[in-house]
This record gives C-alpha cells, structure tokens and sequence, in this order.
C-alpha cells in the first residue's frame, strides 16, 4: 500500500493541544510519526505524544524544546509552526499590545522555533517545515490587521527560506487554511457565519483533518519531495 513514508520521522509541531494542531498531531500519529508538541496552556495530552509547555515567544524555552524533542525521540526532520492567536479589533482601537501579542507569536514565534532546528536540518541534509499561515494573510480581513499581517509576512518568510534551504535538500512550505471549523470560528456571531458560508463555494467551512492531511503531504518525503517555496490554500475556493 502507498504511504507518505512518514513512519518513525520526528516531527514538531507548535501549538498542538488543540484545534488545527490538535488534527495535526493527532494524524501525524496515525502516520506513525513520532510526536512532540508545544502548547501554552490548557493541554490535555495526546496518545503517544510529547507535551512540552512552551511559549513561541521565548527564544530560549524554544532551544530547550529542540533540545528535549531530539534527545528523547531523535533528528528532527519536520516541524510545523502552527502556533498563532489573534487579538482582533478594527485599526483605530487596535492597542500597541494588540499589534505586539499577535505579531511576537505568529511572526518571531516561528523564528523562533525554527532558529535551532534549520542549522541541524542543514547537517543532516534532510527535512521539511511546514508554515500555517491563513487567508486572512493572503486577502486580509476586517479586523484583523495585525494577524493578517503576521500571516501575509508568514508566507514570504517561508518562500524566502525556501530559496536559502534547497541547497540543503530542506523544503519549506505553506499551508493557508480558510474559515476552519475551531473554537475561534465558533466564536463568531451566527450571522456573521451564514454570511461567510454564503461566499464559500462549498457551503461550509473547513475541517481541522482537512488542513492536517495538506500537512503530511507537504512533510512527506515522497509525496512532495519536489515541492518547496509553495502556499497550499485549503479554504473550499473562498480564496484562489
């Protein structure tokens, strides 16, 4: 039977007790991956998986979490940098602590993640990152100028790495999810759902499995080794 060829890789992903991460990690282990991941606060561990508390935003708590993710299960070879939040507020009344909070975890948190793990990567000529980044990032949304810009500076973070990367046979992508069906969608107003479902091709939003199978085709080494620089859009045509 064909297979991604993800058995027994050492994956990280950030942000990984819930929602989208959650799908993530969750399939990676059915792949028969082995596991670890980040979260924050709030964390009810998942079968067979690494929990490690850590905060995207500290550059020192996240060597310490490459550290522990490859001395208790291995090489890294991929990592998702999924980890994100929002504070929504039209511009005006967007504070100063609004703009840092979401652009220091959705932006320098995937620097941050990815600092000591890349120069390994680069050693062992081997490995696959895959970046979530949103629609909001690619058509912007109302309210969210400063996710949308994390997320927009996401994916040229990533076509850039891309470029510096190859050499190395490390790959670097994008994953631009649509309206999700996750508590922050769940959040929204009713109305304000039924309008967005109205603009979506599809009728509804998005599963988190849904965004967790676009991962594992861009970590796999079979599947997508030729791919790399690219932003897979999962959002049911709401975006092309």
């Amino acid at each position: 039977m064909a297979s991604l060829k993800l058995e027994d890789k050492v994956i990280l992903v950030t942000g990984g007790n819930r929602g989208i991460g959650a799908a993530i990690v969750a399939l990676l282990q059915e792949l028969g991956s082995k596991v670890a991941y980040t979260y924050r606060s709030n964390c009810d561990a998942q079968q067979g998986a690494l929990a490690i508390q850590a905060d995207v935003t500290d550059k020192a708590a996240m060597e310490a979490v490459a550290e522990q993710v490859e001395e208790k299960l291995g090489p890294i070879y991929g990592v998702v940098a999924n980890a994100g939040i929002t504070s929504d507020n039209f511009f005006p009344k967007l504070t100063t602590e609004d703009w840092d909070a979401v652009i220091d975890t959705n932006l320098k948190g995937v620097y941050n993640t990815l600092t000591p793990v890349i120069p390994k990567m680069y050693e062992r000529t081997e490995g696959s990152v895959v970046c979530i980044s949103s629609i909001s990032g690619e058509r912007g949304n109302l309210g969210q100028t400063n996710y949308a810009a994390s997320k927009a500076a996401v994916i040229g973070f990533a076509k850039s790495l891309a470029r510096e990367a190859a050499r190395y046979g490390v790959r670097i992508n994008a994953v631009s999810p649509g309206f999700i069906e996750t508590d922050m969608v769940k959040s929204v107003p009713d109305k304000v759902k039924e309008r967005i479902v109205s603009e979506i091709p599809f009728r509804r939003f998005g599963k988190p499995e849904e965004v967790a199978w676009a991962v594992a085709f861009l970590l796999s080494p079979v599947a997508s080794s030729y791919i790399t620089g690219e932003v897979l859009r999962v959002n049911g045509a709401h975006y092309t």
